[in-house]
């Protein structure tokens, strides 16, 4: 039995990037060896198991064989007699197809640190266009390390795109894909992963209301990379930014985001353009309290303030957060007291929150 370090955390080192997961693979195991030394199996689709003591996922080594469309459409062999060659053959890029034996020794059997010094993206071999996730994944890492300079081959992009015009890519699920946006999202350059998903076609296909408006607004991909500091909700809000109100409906559909990135989309498409971000109307900024449901979501207000603040659409962000807050103290509890019901103890507080709104505008 051997085990090798391999994949991102190897590439990560020769990088000078800081490691923060790795991953291991063992040659020459058995399931039931790996298993009488204490390793717990994990795996659903090929016998992958955790450390003992450290937790660190421990995959035996395997090949895989193309049998049916998709990204699960493959046959995997994993018994003893499989090399750590041919495991690594099986990989997306040269650059995650590396690995170190126990003592540090580099094995790199598909070129991988060449392209890590020319800041190439490659495909490790043309199976590369048997799984279309990879053309996710290969649009991710674009985005990834695009600060370090690095761009997908040009043979690369053109097995991205046989993956596309074959119509692999829709044998991709929405759940799947979600996890590579989420993950593209949170990279330095989220804007390059949708560009390079465009220029292979597969952006048209996978969310074409998404690619639609983002050809009509473009710049909507600058702001995703100048707002790098947002929330995850606050980015995906930032792509369906200047889009009508129905847009998330329909984006939330397309993409099978959950629920707090639609509400984050929702509101920041039903608050631009509110003549209440001006903070200077008490009944715009009440409409706009009401708009966003601010009595009962404070912190969507203020995730919302926060990035139409940062688009540059209000200038008292502070001022409407802090105003909201001590309305939020005006209770209705008084009015019911005083015998008001139904819909009149709603319009009182209204109006007593209008009132002391006002009062708070004046000050």
């Amino acid at each position: 039995m051997q085990i090798y370090l391999v994949g991102g955390a190897v590439r990560d080192r020769l990088l000078g990037l800081p490691v923060h997961d790795r991953d291991w693979v063992v040659v020459g195991a058995t399931p039931e060896a790996m298993q009488a030394l204490g390793y717990r199996p994990v795996g659903r689709d090929f016998p992958v198991f955790l450390h003992p003591e450290t937790g660190e996922e421990y995959a035996l080594a395997r090949t895989e064989r193309k049998q049916g469309q998709g990204y699960r459409g493959f046959v995997v062999c994993a018994d003893p007699s499989v090399t750590l060659e041919e495991d690594l053959q099986r990989r997306d890029l040269t650059i995650n197809a590396m690995a170190e034996n126990s003592e540090g020794v580099l094995i790199d059997p598909w070129g991988g640190q060449i392209d890590l010094q020319q800041r190439l993206l490659r495909a490790v071999s043309p199976a590369f266009a048997e799984d279309p996730l990879r053309v996710l994944r290969t649009a991710r890492f674009a985005a990834r390390f695009a600060e370090l300079g690095f761009q997908v081959e040009a043979g690369t992009m053109q097995l991205m795109q046989q993956l596309v015009h074959i119509g692999e890519m829709q044998a991709l699920t929405p759940e799947r894909c979600w996890i590579e946006l989420e993950k593209a999202l949170q990279t330095p350059s989220p804007s390059v992963f949708f560009h390079v998903l465009q220029q292979v076609g597969a952006l048209q296909v996978l969310w074409p209301g998404l690619f639609g408006h983002l050809q009509r607004q473009p710049g909507n991909l600058v702001w995703l990379d100048r707002l790098s500091h947002l929330q995850l909700t606050q980015k995906l809000a930032l792509l369906g930014w200047q889009a009508e109100e129905s847009f998330a409906a329909d984006l939330y559909r397309e993409i099978k985001m959950p629920q707090a990135c639609f509400r984050q989309l929702q509101a920041l498409l039903r608050a631009q353009g509110s003549e209440g971000l001006a903070g200077e109307s008490a009944e715009a900024v009440m409409q706009l309290y009401d708009l966003l449901d601010a009595w009962r979501q404070p912190q969507l207000l203020e995730t919302t303030l926060e990035l139409l603040e940062a688009l540059q659409q209000t200038p008292v962000r502070q001022s409407l957060v802090a105003w909201q807050s001590q309305l939020q103290g005006v209770s209705a509890a008084p009015l019911v007291a005083a015998g008001l019901k139904g819909p009149a103890v709603g319009e009182a507080l209204h109006q007593q929150r209008l009132e002391r709104l006002r009062q708070l505008i004046k000050s």
